[in-house]
């Protein structure tokens, strides 16, 4: 049978351009080769992590630890039962809603290995054996990504993890040490963290997520040392050993480090391998990533669309849903106006970190004029009641334009927060915006009207 849309995987990007596609009336098939339907979002990237962190924040009472000092805890002995119960809830559920969307839009969906034939045909071959043959009008690979395993880690899900294993633990690890700090490493070595794990994060670089504001990542670093958690910048790995009583990892400075666990979190994978691109002539670099056109997510060969991780920065569940629609309108001419130029970055750590448009560096590396507004979340009425001791907002706005240029959040609600900052940054709004409007009271957001008086106060009335 002939489809117009084949998608190829199940995850964020894989299920918009599926329904977007059926709401055109095209016929579509989605085929992912995992047991059940969405991806590695739902099964072990983005909502068993985010699942994770809650869970942990909840039962262990983090958030009213600025009140009840740092051992109050909700549950005294939480266990990986404690974790692993609420994630199969929040999982089943995931997977519920996507197959009544499907359902809902005539999407029919396929439990199969795909492998290109042509630019116009795939064979699905089933776990079982079961060969068959499909063609297409026009396909998306949205395949995403798995974690990178060098040959020399010695992964054994007993010492040594990757991150997709971390959710198989059998029980809490007495101590961890974290190689790579990247989000997902930053991520779970927080999340352990918080459950008072003492862990240890090992990055070979001498920074950590670069793309972040400079002083929210700096305060971040700080945080993290504060509880008690051991960061070692500029410390490359030189070996990983699995020994019956702990796990090593010797540096090349000559310190080793032993930890009942390690999580080996240093990169992700395109999940091409078996995909056959050769065969259709469209290359992957060396980590599996597809080049696409950044506009409309047209592989080398026009009617095969890449999108989500399998393409690269930024790698987030949001911007792969949004590719994934913008694919599918490109490939049945439905014209989109072009996407606003800012999105949020949403980094679910402990403490949340959240931002959108420019970073001061990056401000100061146009040349233009600007103007800096700091609002501290224990100044708030809201952040006190809750007792939150830590975590700011910054606005960076153009002295010429009075326009906001950038905001960049650490702390409590961080992710959620950051959309009024999106919002006036893609509507062209000014730092008057922030002087004139009135906020909720008492909320965490009114830390955007403090921080604009605090840049208005510089800035003048312009």
């Amino acid at each position: 049978m002939d489809y117009d849309m084949l998608v190829i995987g199940s995850g964020p990007s894989g299920r918009r351009a599926a329904v977007q596609s059926a709401k055109l009336g095209k016929s579509v098939l989605v085929v992912d080769r995992g047991r059940r339907l969405g991806g590695v979002s739902v099964h072990t990237g983005t909502i068993p992590s985010k699942t994770l962190r809650e869970t942990v924040l909840n039962l262990s009472g983090w958030r009213e630890r600025g009140f009840y000092g740092r051992g109050y805890r909700v549950k005294q002995d939480i266990s990986v039962h404690d974790l692993v119960e609420r994630l199969h809830k929040t999982l089943d559920h995931e997977v519920e809603v996507l197959q009544h969307q499907f359902m809902r839009n005539t999407v029919k969906s396929a439990r199969a290995n795909v492998k290109f034939l042509g630019p116009n045909k795939v064979s699905l071959t089933s776990d079982t054996g079961d060969y068959s043959e499909v063609g297409f009008a026009n396909a998306l690979i949205a395949v995403g990504t798995r974690p990178h395993r060098p040959r020399d880690v010695p992964f054994d899900k007993t010492r040594v993890f990757d991150s997709d294993e971390m959710l198989e633990l059998d029980r809490l690890p007495r101590t961890l040490t974290v190689i790579g700090a990247g989000v997902i490493g930053v991520e779970y070595a927080t999340i352990f963290s918080a459950l008072d794990v003492p862990v240890t994060l090992v990055e070979p670089r001498n920074s950590i997520l670069d793309f972040v504001d400079r002083e929210i990542v700096d305060d971040f670093i700080h945080q993290m040392r504060d509880r008690g958690m051991t960061i070692r910048l500029g410390s490359a790995v030189k070996e990983i050993r699995s020994k019956p009583d702990a796990a090593e990892v010797e540096l090349t400075d000559g310190r080793t480090i032993r930890s009942e666990v390690v999580l080996y979190a240093a990169g992700r994978t395109g999940n091409v391998g078996s995909l056959g691109l050769d065969i259709v002539g469209i290359d992957a670099d060396s980590r599996g990533r597809i080049k696409v056109d950044p506009q409309t997510f047209q592989t080398s060969v026009p009617n095969i669309y890449a999108a989500g991780d399998v393409i690269g920065f930024p790698s987030l569940a949001s911007t792969s849903m949004e590719q994934g629609r913008v694919a599918a309108c490109h490939a049945f001419g439905v014209p989109l106006p072009p996407s606003p130029e800012t999105f949020p970055y949403g980094i679910y750590a402990v403490p949340e970190i959240s931002t959108v448009g420019q970073s001061e560096e990056q401000v100061r590396e146009s040349g233009a004029a600007y103007e800096v507004g700091v609002a501290r979340f224990r100044e708030t009425s809201r952040g006190h009641i809750m007792g939150v001791n830590a975590g700011f907002l910054k606005l960076l706005f153009s002295i010429e334009t009075r326009r906001l240029l950038g905001a960049h959040i650490i702390g409590e609600g961080a992710t959620e927060l950051i959309h009024i900052g999106q919002a006036v940054i893609n509507l062209g709004g000014t730092v008057d915006f922030f002087v004139n409007n009135t906020f909720n009271y008492p909320t965490l957001a009114e830390a955007y009207k403090i921080a604009g008086l605090d840049a208005w106060n510089r800035m003048g009335r312009g």
